[in-house]
């Protein structure tokens, strides 16, 4: 079930009024949640719950065999090695079977070898890297007993399967969600309107602005070699502005909707693209993935007390590691590894952890020198963005090779200042709320009926200038 849909905007108010109103209780609220939940997700494919249900039975029984075994450090290593195991043969065979079966028959015709090898035809199960790497991170952390195990198969379930961020994150700790199952929740009106403002932002950057900017990114981007440098630059900024609208806006609908429920998420972007430096933009960018990956691989490995060339080996790998999870595509590791490289020059540098404050705080215009980084920054982003567009390693030098070896000549131009207007107005409210956790926390303004001025002409955006053609999110497909 898409969050832009009709079935959405039905099934929402129905839950909602379910969970506080008819399921009164910790537990039926639990089983509330877990059952709608099903519903979202079963509505793409039910054959896709049966995985869901195999992920957090799975994980489930791991945290109490770990419980069982307690003060026998090798059987738990036994249990929690073999649930982490069975959920990545899981993920691999859906994801990565095909993509390593064809790399491995490249290699081996390169080198002589002619083999009949068999892929397989499967359906991608959306959000299953999502749901896969939380439950990984239950058994994990109760392996290093950061956790104790949960007893409540129902409330583990709904841990797992919370439909909010169920295919598109953020990706829960169950450090952090788990618990708040097993505490009674209550009805909170101030929570519920910022969940509500969070989510009116949330929609207005995926339907003004990244499906407008999808319109025109797909439109152009497989006919790149009829276009101009300038151009080519200007589709790759609009893709930027895409994937962000698309994926920040979903967190926002995502994190405002479990408020409507007492359910704190994770924050999952701090708006990345005012980041002074890679670095910086990495910490900011997708913020419950790049902090699993630090905690559970990057800090395991040595993290960055070690020596220099260890560090740049860590980042290495945890890139590599972040590009494979995005997509079964030499794209995906490439642009990971694209990242790591800037991010390495940078411990070189010594530079790498520098820029941690708010970006110009306490004033409206960041200083030239800033506003330097800044850009620097977005060029940088955008060529990788380019790179996690293309469909394979050859379109993305073209394109690139494109845009930089035509900047000054001729070629058919690409003109959309209605979108360009569109993603500048978003960047602007986000710079004057740069502080704050999402672009709508707008307390500060006593006067209700200014308040709702700006709810309505918000809405009255979306309606007026969403595209008529409803497209799914960029992060379901991972």
């Amino acid at each position: 079930m898409l969050f832009n849909s009709i079935e959405f905007l039905l099934f929402l108010p129905i839950v909602f009024i379910l969970y506080w109103f008819v399921f009164r209780g910790r537990k039926w609220q639990n089983l509330l949640i877990v059952i709608a939940s099903y519903v979202f997700y079963g509505w793409w494919n039910w054959h896709f719950l049966l995985l869901i249900v195999f992920t957090s039975f799975c994980s489930y029984l791991s945290g109490l065999l770990i419980e069982f075994y307690d003060g026998r450090r090798r059987a738990q290593k036994c249990v929690s090695a073999l649930n982490i195991v069975l959920n990545l043969c899981v993920l691999g065979v859906f994801k990565y079977y095909n993509f390593f079966i064809e790399s491995l028959e490249s290699l081996l015709s390169l080198m002589g070898f002619h083999l009949d090898i068999v892929t397989i035809s499967v359906i991608l199960p959306v959000g299953i890297s999502f749901y896969t790497f939380q439950a990984l991170s239950y058994t994990i952390d109760i392996y290093k007993k950061k956790l104790t195990a949960t007893h409540d198969i129902v409330e583990f379930f709904a841990f797992i399967s919370f439909f909010p961020q169920l295919v598109a994150g953020p990706i829960e700790r169950a450090t952090n969600l788990l618990p708040q199952f097993h505490h009674n929740r209550y009805f909170d009106y101030s929570q519920a309107v910022d969940g509500c403002r969070q989510i009116l932002w949330g929609f207005f950057k995926k339907l003004v602005v990244a499906d407008n900017c999808a319109l025109i990114v797909n439109k152009y981007w497989d006919n790149y070699s009829d276009y101009s440098g300038p151009s080519l630059l200007f589709l790759g900024i609009l893709f930027t502005f895409q994937i962000y609208g698309d994926f920040s806006g979903y967190s926002d609908i995502a994190i405002g909707t479990a408020r409507l429920f007492g359910i704190k998420l994770m924050r999952n972007f701090k708006y990345p693209y005012f980041a002074r430096n890679i670095s910086e933009f990495w910490r900011n960018w997708h913020i419950s993935l790049m902090t699993w990956f630090r905690d559970y691989i990057y800090i395991p490995i040595g993290g960055s007390h070690c020596a220099r060339w260890k560090v740049i080996r860590n980042t290495m790998i945890v890139f590599f590691i972040s590009g494979l999870w995005h997509g079964a595509n030499w794209t995906f590791i490439c642009w990971g590894l694209y990242h790591a490289c800037l991010i390495s020059f940078m411990i070189i540098l010594g530079v790498n952890t520098k820029t941690t404050s708010i970006v110009a705080q306490g004033k409206i215009i960041p200083s030239i020198k800033e506003l330097a980084q800044i850009v620097t920054t977005f060029a940088f982003v955008v060529i990788g963005w380019v790179i996690f567009r293309a469909e394979s390693l050859t379109q993305a030098y073209g394109f690139l090779t494109r845009m930089f070896s035509t900047m000054f000549d001729s070629g058919k131009s690409i003109y959309a200042t209605d979108v360009l207007l569109y993603c500048i107005v978003m960047l602007l409210i986000e710079w004057l709320q740069r502080g704050k956790q999402h672009a709508l926390v707008i307390d500060s303004i006593k006067t209700k009926s200014l308040r709702w001025g700006i709810y309505l002409i918000l809405v009255l955006a979306i309606y007026a200038f969403m595209p008529d053609t409803i497209s799914t999110f960029i992060y379901f497909q991972f």
